[in-house]
């Protein structure tokens, strides 16, 4: 048996297909810490356009944006506020942060009020394959905007699944029912619940 800690060639082999399709602006589909999603280089206006462009969703809608760590998310906001880190510690499920003034990030992933969702993910395929891309990545339901989240990955439409560059084979007999709570921070202190 493969040791507790080491992950197996199949999961190593799976990280590095995402990394190549990521670099070139592709899209993926993959397990994430809630539901399946739709993931890009969160740092490429191109990429983050076709995720829109899939889900016949407007760019008006914002998506989240996972990191690796709490290192990764302070490259990526002007300035976390201590509280998030309290919040990041004690959640007992993924918990997802909208931020003020993100930075370093595609300018179409950003609200019109210059605000960010990020969330730190938990999973340990998120964690080893944003680590290993050393940049965020997208994270939206795999799903047409309007229609209903897929719980599992034989629930998501072949519409998506044609129009991902690579979808990920592992944990696809998971179902995946959470999707995260949702937390605005503002910098003036206001914590707001959006999701529970």
């Amino acid at each position: 048996m493969a040791h507790r800690n080491k992950p197996d060639q199949n999961f190593i082999d799976e990280i590095n297909k995402c990394i190549t399709v990521l670099q070139n602006g592709g899209i993926i589909l993959y397990p994430t810490d809630t539901v399946w999603g739709i993931g890009c280089d969160a740092t490429n206006e191109d990429a983050v356009k076709k995720i829109y462009q899939l889900k016949k969703r407007v760019n008006t809608k914002t998506m989240i944006c996972l990191v690796a760590n709490d290192f990764m998310l302070e490259k990526h906001v002007e300035k976390v506020p201590e509280v998030a880190f309290d919040i990041i510690d004690i959640a007992d499920k993924p918990t997802t942060i909208v931020y003020d003034n993100p930075k370093n990030v595609a300018q179409n992933l950003i609200a019109k009020d210059n605000s960010l969702a990020i969330r730190v993910a938990t999973d340990k395929f998120c964690q080893y394959l944003i680590s290993k891309f050393k940049k965020p990545i997208v994270s939206t339901s795999a799903n047409l905007s309007g229609e209903p989240t897929a719980k599992s990955f034989k629930e998501i439409s072949s519409d998506i699944l044609k129009g991902v560059d690579y979808a990920v084979n592992l944990q696809r007999n998971i179902q995946k029912v959470t999707p995260s709570s949702i937390i605005k921070l503002s910098n003036d202190g206001k914590v707001k619940v959006i999701r529970k």
